[in-house]
């Protein structure tokens, strides 16, 4: 173990704990997760080694959410339980999405007179908000695991193209 001093006060330093902040690329088909460790970049690959990318699929069963490979397994048996291209329903209207809509197996809907779309699951409606955080929550954890600390920061990706409303989403 190391023990700083400072040897102009003529003090021992404490050691000052560095909050680790995580870089999100949250995709329409993919995230990933990296963190910078002083000057160089690590992309975080799961546990295998092999691959970085985790599916931007949820999927809801009955033992709750999951993301990722698991979900992405789940689009033929239970495609109507299975969310994915997520991104693209960020800040859009029902009206928005009138091609994307006929084209998935989940039920998109616009519930009530809310300008923005949800995804409706068991009588349960999630938006794309809700969605997305149990994505990045996943991506968060990955993180977590393989630092073995707590991540309290992070910086996520917006596409340029992205509008006011789906930036603020």
């Amino acid at each position: 173990m190391k023990i700083p001093i400072n040897l102009k006060a003529g003090s021992v330093d404490k050691e000052e704990k560095k909050d680790v902040i995580i870089g999100i690329d949250l995709g329409t088909t993919n995230s990933l997760v990296a963190y910078a460790d002083g000057e160089e970049t690590f992309v975080i690959r799961d546990t295998s080694g092999s691959n970085a990318l985790v599916p931007s699929i949820l999927h809801f069963g009955k033992d709750g959410v999951v993301v990722g490979d698991i979900a992405r397994e789940k689009l033929i048996s239970a495609p109507e339980r299975t969310i994915y291209s997520v991104k693209r329903l960020m800040g859009k209207s029902y009206q928005d999405l009138s091609s994307l809509k006929d084209s998935v197996g989940y039920n998109v809907i616009d519930q009530d007179a809310e300008a923005l779309v949800k995804v409706e699951i068991d009588g349960k409606y999630y938006t794309p908000i809700e969605l997305s955080a149990e994505i990045l929550k996943e991506l968060k954890s990955k993180a977590e695991a393989k630092l073995k600390l707590e991540i309290s920061k992070a910086v996520i990706t917006v596409p340029a193209y992205f509008n006011d409303a789906q930036r603020q989403a």
